[in-house]
């Protein structure tokens, strides 16, 4: 954990007072401001309500102390008035419920002009929103929170952070079991972004593991110092596509790539986890908690169902997670534990043969952990509480208890069916470590999601520049002859032929006839003539073995985007690539090549030759050198397509885009 107080985590910019306060206050009346002040009936700390006619004070300026924390439940005028006063006062941080600032510009002319004034009142005193719901801190009963939420009180659990307030307040509703521990919403982020909130939940040493519902992000800058500092798990649903990230593109990539595609290269940087619905973001959030995170995604399954050990392998096979086979250790446990009539897999339908046999299930679970696995699984669906006997399954779960007591590996229980397994259950679980998983898909998203949670530290991602110029598309030989000084090859424009000649000033050659292939010396002054003016002379490259794509896109949100794929002018139909961060190693540049669908292709496929491997990566090397060393200005580069020989990799056609003042 990152010490409190350093340049990175902790209470710097006062929004630990603001989380953790020692005193609240409430400026305003109606339902919004009677919902917090109910919301903080279990803090342990002086709650002032302000209000002219029915409050403890009736300004903000006849408090009797400094507010830590003051939710402001007034409209946006009186929010700023308020925010001015409390700033002067020393206040530790302000939630902003009041809309119509920068979110509400194009219903109000003043909606930025509000918001900077709410920032020029707040001075150096941190904000939450305008225009979102607040916080809920579980630990120490705070509820700067204008409605009613789902949470109860924890001693250590997760925290929420989210741009939506009614994706937050869904979240709270959860009957998973998950033990929350904040939940904060950002709005307009107008003063302290996601960044900063990670930063102070990070350094609370009651915080297993931190959940972003993210619209988008804040600081880059910010964003990457924060999340490689912290060594709390961090696990993001990304929703949303900048338009910043293809405004205006001319390249094959840029239908290719979007934010989406550039958030998640940059979360697999990062070593946060990215899943794609609220279920799974519960589930992976419940297994952080539990175990902290998992070495990998090798999982032993047990179930008293035929049908239910099916399902887990058909999903596991489809998300990701795998199923080793037993190991001898564990075929020979199981066997002793189970008899001669039960089939030994993985995963495992046990039968009923034990049910309600303590001894032996517990022998059946601690033999399932014996072998080399991250995880162990029990599939367990529990019956309906209000109209069926629940207390034999009972024994089950004393047996997964035992079981998990002696293993090396973490265990969880898994219903195949979320509302098949019990609140209670679940929080009993928790409290012995074992990870209840509510539903098959959800618990084997999660684990794929954990599993390949590694953060990346040698290698900051490249963070694109400020430029004032218009992004300009260089022609073929301007964009090579720049590449070149970088190492890239490209294609000679002397020697004997034959030739490839090429007209200028067009994106796309092959589509709009501006390509002549195989053209000899002889007839070089007549292909010219032909494609009507000035025109680009390379050597046709004829032991060519596979066209691949290569490519560096400025995202603003996210970073520079490195794709590889298949190239050539199918590459919009295939969609063949694969995304990293600029800059990436060559070790990680070789093996996204290998997860390529033409990776066969590269290595030799049905008697043909490979390519030279060693000169791909390198040609991408050296596009990520060009992409550095203009990072100011340099909004996309695409190699399209790489020839890839038996003996080189060469630059056939390129496109950059600059910025040019």
């Amino acid at each position: 954990m990152g010490a409190s107080g350093g340049s990175i985590l902790g209470t710097k910019d006062g929004l630990g007072r603001l989380l953790r306060p020692r005193s609240i206050a409430v400026v305003g009346g109606g339902a919004w401001c009677a919902s917090v002040l109910a919301n903080c009936r279990d803090f342990d700390g002086p709650v002032w309500w302000v209000h002219p006619i029915r409050g403890d004070v009736a300004r903000v300026e006849d408090l009797p102390g400094v507010p830590d924390a003051v939710f402001l439940g007034v409209n946006r005028e009186a929010t700023v008035e308020a925010v001015n006063v409390l700033s002067a006062m020393g206040a530790g941080g302000a939630v902003c419920f009041a809309s119509g600032f920068s979110e509400a510009v194009a219903e109000l002319a003043d909606g930025g002009d509000m918001q900077a004034a709410l920032l020029a009142a707040a001075g150096e005193m941190p904000i939450l929103g305008p225009n979102c719901y607040g916080l809920l801190n579980y630990l120490d009963g705070v509820g700067l929170w204008p409605d009613q939420h789902g949470g109860v009180p924890v001693e250590r659990g997760v925290a929420i952070v989210a741009q939506s307030s009614n994706i937050a307040l869904n979240i709270t509703m959860q009957a998973r079991g998950l033990p929350i521990a904040y939940v904060v919403t950002l709005g307009n982020q107008a003063s302290r972004g996601v960044s900063d909130v990670i930063a102070e939940l990070a350094a609370d040493p009651r915080v297993s593991a931190i959940g972003l519902y993210l619209e988008g992000i804040d600081d880059l800058e910010r964003f990457v110092s924060v999340a490689r500092a912290v060594e709390v798990p961090i696990v993001a649903l990304k929703v949303g596509r900048s338009a910043q990230a293809q405004a205006g593109a001319v390249s094959h990539t840029a239908s290719l790539v979007g934010s989406s595609a550039g958030a998640s290269a940059l979360f697999a940087r990062l070593g946060i986890g990215e899943v794609e619905s609220l279920p799974v973001l519960l589930e992976t959030l419940k297994l952080l908690h539990c175990t902290g995170g998992l070495a990998g995604s090798r999982v032993v399954s047990a179930s008293c169902s035929g049908g239910e050990a099916s399902l887990m392998a058909d999903l596991g096979a489809r998300l990701g997670v795998t199923f080793p086979a037993l190991e001898q250790g564990q075929s020979d446990g199981l066997r002793a534990a189970l008899g001669p009539k039960v089939a030994l897999a993985n995963p495992l339908d046990y039968h009923t043969y034990i049910w309600a046999d303590v001894q032996a299930m517990t022998a059946t679970y601690s033999a399932m952990m014996a072998g080399d696995v991250d995880m162990g699984l029990l599939v367990l669906d529990f019956p309906r509480g209000d109209r069926c006997d629940v207390e034999a399954w009972t024994p089950a779960i004393e047996a997964l208890e035992a079981a998990v007591v002696a293993s090396d590996a973490p265990m969880g229980l898994v219903s195949s069916l979320p509302e098949a397994l019990p609140e209670d259950v679940a929080h009993r679980l928790i409290a012995q470590g074992i990870v209840p998983f509510s539903g098959m898909a959800e618990a084997l998203a999660a684990i794929a999601v954990v599993g390949t949670m590694a953060r990346d530290d040698s290698a900051r991602p490249l963070v694109p520049g400020s430029y004032s110029g218009v992004p300009v598309v260089w022609g073929e030989g301007r964009s090579k002859a720049a590449l070149a000084a970088y190492g890239v090859a490209v294609p000679p424009g002397d020697g004997a032929g034959p030739f490839v000649v090429k007209a200028t000033g067009l994106a796309h050659k092959t589509e709009a006839g501006g390509v002549m292939l195989n053209v000899a010396a002889c007839d070089l002054a007549q292909a010219k003539v032909a494609l009507g003016g000035a025109v680009l002379v390379e050597e046709m490259i004829t032991d060519a073995v596979v066209e691949v794509l290569v490519a560096v896109v400025r995202d603003p949100a996210h970073g520079f985007v490195l794709t590889l794929g298949a190239g050539g002018v199918d590459t919009e139909l295939w969609r063949d690539t694969v995304q990293l961060l600029v800059p990436s190693t060559a070790a990680e540049i070789d093996a996204a090549l290998s997860r390529l669908a033409i990776a066969p292709k590269l290595v030799g496929w049905r008697g043909a030759p490979g390519v030279n491997r060693e000169g791909l990566v390198a040609l991408v090397q050296s596009v990520q050198d060009f992409a550095q060393a203009h990072a100011d200005a340099l909004w996309e580069v695409e190699i399209n397509p790489v020839l890839c020989t038996p003996t080189r990799a060469v630059a056939v056609d390129a496109l950059v885009r600059m910025a040019e003042d």
